[in-house]
């Protein structure tokens, strides 16, 4: 009797352990598609805003102080925010939704 136990318990530890692998291969699945599509709306935009320039069809974009572009490139998103709101007195908000409009239209994040 306990050697069919131990058998079932051993199936059942397999099973549980096949289907923790799925889900987290799922999981990755779901995160590497996010990435990806992130990397093609970059793409697009970037191709989109060429196009734009091109036919002279675009919206002035407002002045970004100096040193937000250069923290952005560099990498830092947040210090990039700081300089932003230093120079223009912006709320948090405002600063945040700028900053990060200015990395996306940028491929940057």
């Amino acid at each position: 009797m306990s050697f069919v136990f131990n058998q079932g318990m051993g199936w059942m530890a397999a099973l549980v352990s096949l289907t923790i692998l799925v889900l987290l291969l799922v999981r990755e699945s779901g995160r590497r598609d996010a990435r990806h599509q992130a990397r093609q709306s970059a793409a697009v935009e970037r191709k989109l805003n060429l196009i734009m320039d091109h036919l002279g069809n675009r919206k002035r974009e407002p002045d970004v102080p100096a040193g937000v572009q250069e923290e952005l490139i560099a990498g830092r998103k947040i210090k990039a925010m700081k300089v932003y709101r230093d120079a223009t007195g912006a709320g948090l908000r405002q600063v945040k939704d700028a900053v990060e409009l200015l990395a996306r239209r940028q491929g940057l994040g």
